[in-house]
């Protein structure tokens, strides 16, 4: 009675163990984990036990110019895509919004890239780009432009992943917003139509701005995605030609695994999760502002 009397007065705290637990095990274990190991020189190939070495690993790490470099990258190759994909997803998700013949056929197609295999992907667009068969030199030199290197020159390697991963990630956000475009009030809509509006007004007006914060929170799902980006990069290009592909993400992993530098690996990781941190932040607070 007693053992019963316990479990029913507890049953808030007793129910959500279970999820905690896996919390704890699974995500704040390793961060802080790797938090600490930030803070040491444990090198695999040295033959030196794992000593403390406080913010003279961070100070390392940011001396070195590619690392920096990175970053850098990081940005670049994040930004560029998830810009481009928030306003084709936009797009793509206000022409699904209406009715025409079809529509179920395009949303199926819609959803093809987001079930294929990242290293599938990479080995595809690896073909696609290939200077000698690749069918997109083939579509310049039908256009009269001059043949590029695309993955194989550091001037062109970042546009050409961010070609893969729009290609890729562009239906994740149409879907995303497609959803909030399904939610709408049909209000306000009459009202504009009795006012007469037109259809670009009621779109400008109306409909992006009641829109908006799914739009921001599907942009706050790729970046956060889109700044850990590892498969593709790596499959496509491994961080090359050179050090000109690499991302944060990339480069964290040859410390780890080519370099076995474990400390500066998780100095490059915990750089990567306080601005992965911060640009969900950042766009969070946005999107509060432009709640309707």
């Amino acid at each position: 009675m007693v053992r019963t009397g316990f479990v029913e007065k507890n049953l808030r705290i007793l129910f959500p163990l279970p999820a905690i637990a896996f919390v704890m095990v699974m995500m704040i274990f390793p961060i802080a984990y790797t938090a600490f190991l930030s803070f040491t020189n444990w090198n695999l190939t040295s033959g030196q036990p794992l000593n403390l070495v406080g913010l003279r690993s961070y100070a390392r790490v940011l001396r070195e110019p590619r690392v920096l470099d990175a970053i850098g990258r990081t940005f670049l190759f994040t930004g560029g895509a998830v810009f481009v994909e928030a306003i084709l997803g936009t797009t793509v998700a206000l022409v699904l919004h209406r009715e025409f013949f079809g529509k179920g056929l395009m949303k199926l197609l819609l959803l093809l890239p987001l079930v294929a295999t990242p290293v599938a992907i990479g080995i595809v667009w690896n073909l696609f780009y290939d200077p000698t068969i690749g069918l997109a030199n083939y579509a310049l030199s039908i256009l009269g432009i001059p043949k590029l290197a695309w993955v194989s020159d550091a001037r062109t390697v970042i546009a050409a992943l961010v070609v893969v991963d729009v290609w890729q990630w562009t239906p994740m956000i149409s879907l995303i917003v497609l959803a909030g475009l399904a939610g709408l009030s049909s209000e306000p809509y009459e009202a504009a139509r009795v006012d007469g509006a037109t259809e670009r007004q009621i779109l400008w007006n109306i409909t992006l701005p009641m829109v908006m914060p799914t739009i921001l929170t599907a942009m706050i799902l790729r970046t956060v995605d889109a700044l850990k980006t590892f498969d593709i990069i790596f499959a496509m290009t491994g961080g090359g030609p050179g050090y000109s592909s690499e991302t944060l993400n990339v480069l964290g992993f040859k410390y780890s695994f080519e370099y076995f530098k474990m400390g500066q690996a998780s100095v490059i990781l915990v750089f990567l999760f306080a601005i992965v941190l911060l640009c969900s932040i950042l766009i969070m607070k946005v999107r509060d502002r432009t709640q309707v």
